[in-house]
């Protein structure tokens, strides 16, 4: 490969600077900004994700909205912890009774690595590892948990189950063809239904089954996972024989991807077939491009070659993979481009709605890793086939995804001429199938994550395009234990200095005058312990303890549903225990099955300035000696699209009750009830 080291290049740009005098610091007003984004619920991002603010108003609307997805996918488990989820809410093909999905992990992982509260990550990576990755889909999740120490340079974090990453890699075995040296996947595994290979092998009828094809997306996944583990074995100081394995895997699909995955006619990386029947041979190739082809750029895998680097092109054009509106999956020349064969519930009968094919439509998931791939391209590659410039309008494209006109719900798929969605099935809303948070951090802002005691960054930004923000600043970064800060002002107009500067816990470390690379020393630091309290209440099993119960709307769903581990404030999503309006007295129990010691609450209530309200007063109740008794203590105003918290002296119950009293007129919307 012919890339120039980024230490020597950092050098050479005179990127490493000394550190510099302090000077005043433009600060965000975080507890303002988080008042303003998120309402009630403010209190849950101030400590935790970083702050960004630009000139551009619809990336940093889309930046807050999507810590807000994050934090509505957060599903407590009880005593298992935190998971992120797919779908707000369930779905027929998830992991039960957990809700729990493997495809997006590396989203998951890479937008929570930037969080400067650990338990969610940590949490999801044990469920995951602890017998939570049931391989129903395709992942990287070993090297996203790499990609996280790179961030939080937390070593025992990411070593911890080192043994099950290397058991679930041998796994894939059965999906490895050992006379091809390359993976195999269906395409309905790889979360891809309705590719090329899967169409084409059913003669054109269907394609949400079969195709199975060796893809660029498994030998991609499995290769940056082999790598990611021989890191970790070094890092965790196993034997060297360990981390040799995995790097020769690694090697070894990497050279067969690029000797037998890549096209000379396309000149793109493609899947040939592993199925043999009447209509596709196997070992045959696929009939044409598909987005999914950029999944080795993803990854840092594909030659620093012209040849190789060529194949953007076929993003950047209009006729082929460039819709208007966003990435398509496959090019218009396919001849099953965007015809749509599945419908919710079965085949069309003239009211089911679309379901999801990767056959056209534009997908967040893949749109993420393609600009993860560009960003890489861009950063350290010689090839001059892409510019900043396309990142930054490709980042807009997806960015204005997000908005179904003045309001912003990420959805499943859209039209790449139209940018509308396509599916919009109940279950589309908020879908967290993708990232976003990581492209700002990473691609825009330009954090560029070492193993070493460095911090480097270099934006993705265009310095000749006068749509790119003038002006930046993200705080509160996570980073080995530090917290960082970066600001970029082109002209010094806004934050009174030109240029771009690194902060390392508030003091300026480096700077430079324009758009580049910039390198700076960071001490590494241990982070302190995360707290991780478990809440009693959650009721993962239906029918067995914790069970509700409520005043009124006694549907077993229903009453489920305010005890789920699930919290969000989504009207398009209802969520919780929703009373009904008949009495301004309502309540809502908790039976434990037993008496256990509890102390606080956290109370969501949902409020939609319509029929949902929150009390305008309450009390917390627990069964003692055979009657209902208030636990007294201190307990907050109570909030409506937030988290009302209560305390009071340690109680052992076997029963609590939230006694209500609701505005006239209104129903309370009980999203959650969680009892410490």
């Amino acid at each position: 490969m012919k890339r120039i080291a980024r230490w020597a290049l950092a050098t050479a740009m005179g990127g490493l600077v000394c550190p510099l005098p302090a000077l005043a610091r433009p600060e965000i007003d975080v507890r303002r900004v988080a008042a303003a984004r998120f309402g009630n619920d403010a209190p849950w991002y101030v400590d935790r994700i970083p702050f960004f603010e630009s000139s551009d108003p619809q990336i940093d609307a889309v930046y807050y909205y999507r810590w807000g997805l994050f934090r509505a996918h957060q599903r407590d488990l009880g005593a298992e912890g935190y998971i992120s989820t797919e779908f707000l809410d369930d779905v027929s093909w998830q992991r039960n009774p957990y809700a729990s999905l493997n495809d997006a992990t590396g989203f998951h992982i890479g937008e929570g690595r930037w969080l400067r509260d650990p338990r969610f990550t940590d949490d999801y990576i044990d469920f995951m590892y602890t017998g939570g990755n049931d391989r129903h889909f395709t992942d990287y999740m070993a090297d996203s948990v790499w990609g996280r120490y790179l961030v939080d340079g937390d070593a025992a974090r990411a070593t911890r189950h080192l043994g099950v990453m290397r058991h679930i890699y041998r796994l894939w075995d059965d999906r490895f063809d050992f006379t091809k040296g390359l993976y195999w996947i269906e395409p309905l595994a790889d979360a891809t239904e309705y590719t090329i290979s899967s169409i084409d092998a059913s003669g054109g009828k269907d394609g949400f089954n079969g195709g199975e094809a060796f893809r660029p997306s498994i030998n991609a996944y499995m290769a940056a996972n082999a790598r990611a583990i021989a890191r970790l074995a070094r890092l965790a100081g196993q034997p060297e024989a360990v981390a040799r394995d995995h790097d020769a895997r690694a090697a070894a699909i990497v050279a067969r991807m690029h000797a037998d995955l890549w096209s000379p006619t396309l000149g793109h990386f493609i899947d040939r077939y592993k199925v043999d029947n009447a209509y596709v041979k196997y070992w045959s190739p696929i009939r044409g491009r598909e987005l999914v082809g950029y999944l080795p750029w993803t990854f840092d895998l594909a030659d620093d070659t012209p040849v190789r680097a060529a194949a953007w092109a076929h993003l950047l054009d209009p006729a082929r993979l460039g819709g208007k509106a966003g990435m398509r999956t496959v090019e218009p020349s396919y001849q099953y481009y965007m015809r749509q064969f599945r419908y919710e519930g079965g085949t069309f009968d003239g009211t089911r709605p679309p379901e999801c094919q990767w056959n056209g439509p534009i997908w967040p998931f893949q749109t993420t890793q393609v600009l993860l791939g560009l960003a890489n391209l861009l950063d350290h590659y010689d090839q001059s086939v892409a510019t900043r410039g396309d990142y930054w309008r490709l980042l807009r494209q997806y960015t204005r995804l997000h908005y179904q006109g003045a309001r912003l719900d990420l959805e499943e798929d859209y039209h790449p001429d139209t940018g509308k969605p396509i599916v919009g099935l109940a279950r589309s809303h908020h879908y967290f199938h993708s990232g976003y948070v990581d492209l700002i951090l990473g691609g825009l802002v330009g954090i560029r994550p070492r193993a070493d005691d460095r911090i480097e960054v270099n934006p993705l930004l265009p310095a000749d395009d006068a749509s790119a923000p003038r002006w930046f600043r993200v705080q509160d970064v996570p980073y080995h234990g530090r917290r960082v800060a970066i600001t970029w002002d082109a002209d010094g107009r806004h934050y009174g200095r030109k240029g771009l500067t690194i902060e390392v816990d508030g003091q300026q470390v480096a700077s430079r005058p324009t758009l580049g690379r910039l390198v700076a020393p960071v001490e590494r630091r241990a982070a302190a312990p995360a707290p991780r309290p478990i809440a009693r209440s959650v009721q993962l099993v239906r029918g067995s303890y914790p069970i509700g119960s409520a005043s009124s709307a006694t549907e077993a769903e229903n009453v489920h549903d305010a005890i789920d581990g699930r919290i969000w404030f989504y009207p398009e999503l209802p969520n919780g225990w929703s009373s009904d309006a008949t009495s301004r007295d309502q309540w809502y129990a908790i039976d434990f099955g037993k008496p256990v010691p509890l102390d606080r609450a956290e109370i969501a209530f949902f409020a939609d300035g319509k029929g949902f309200a929150a009390p305008s007063g309450y009390r917390i109740e627990a069964w003692i000696d055979g009657a209902w008794r208030p636990v007294g203590g201190t307990a907050a105003a109570p909030v409506g699209n937030g988290i009302t918290d209560a305390r009071w002296p340690a109680v052992e119950t076997s029963k609590v009750r939230l006694a209500m009293r609701l505005p006239a007129g209104k129903a309370v919307r009980l999203a959650e009830w969680k009892l410490f």
